[in-house]
């Protein structure tokens, strides 16, 4: 899950890219509404976490836009600002969630994979294939009931072919997902990381296989018993 983190305070958003990226999910960090506006029209974000008070604008200014385009990615609110009228400006303008600085990191997390769980959001909290599963809120995944160390990228790696089990999932779609602008990238990263993915996977016997299809992508794929 990829989230975009619009923050102007580069302390609070360091902390909050390392909180987001320790439960699982790849962040892009942008202290301004243009830099902000050019990763949306570049990437697919599940998520959007934005402040308000942002050096070129009011952060109001993106949501209007992405509403006005039609656009339905779940936007936090994540603000100083803590009158009735600005969450009622907030939630009214389109906004799916409204926090108020100082909060704590599990609620963010929390509220998060709130709006993920949401009907045609991106998140279910239990991920299942042959006899693996992934829950999706603890990061545990196992097999057969029993769990499984799986570094944090792995599980992230996993996650995505788990939602798109049986079907195709395009090298670009697991870059992005799994990678940040931030993040020094070749072109066999995903290839490495897959490779170390079934070669912890196997010797457990998950009752799956991931596929690669040469210059397509790669498929998860449960096997017969």
């Amino acid at each position: 899950m990829r989230i975009l983190l619009v923050e102007d305070t580069l302390r609070l958003a360091a902390l909050v890219s390392q909180g987001l990226q320790a439960n699982g999910f790849t962040v892009d960090s942008f202290a301004t509404l243009e830099d902000a506006s050019a990763a949306l029209r570049t990437v697919v974000y599940q998520v959007v976490v934005l402040d308000l008070g942002l050096p070129d604008g009011d952060g109001f200014d993106l949501l209007k836009t992405l509403r006005q385009e039609k656009q339905s990615i779940p936007v936090l609110i994540l603000t100083a600002r803590d009158g009735v009228e600005d969450r009622v400006r907030g939630l009214n303008g389109g906004a799916d969630d409204y926090l108020v600085k100082p909060f704590a990191m599990e609620e963010l997390v929390a509220r998060i994979r709130a709006l993920l769980r949401r009907p045609g959001a991106s998140l279910g909290t239990v991920l299942t294939c042959g006899r693996m599963a992934l829950d999706t809120v603890s990061r545990e995944v196992s097999v057969a009931g029993q769990a499984l160390a799986v570094p944090r990228r792995e599980t992230e790696a996993l996650e995505l072919l788990l939602r798109r089990a049986g079907r195709v999932v395009p090298k670009r779609a697991l870059e992005e997902g799994l990678y940040s602008f931030d993040d020094d990238i070749s072109s066999n990263t995903v290839e490495v990381l897959l490779s170390r993915l079934r070669k912890r996977l196997l010797p457990t016997s998950p009752g799956v296989a991931i596929h690669t299809l040469r210059g397509v992508g790669y498929m998860l794929v449960e096997e017969e018993a």
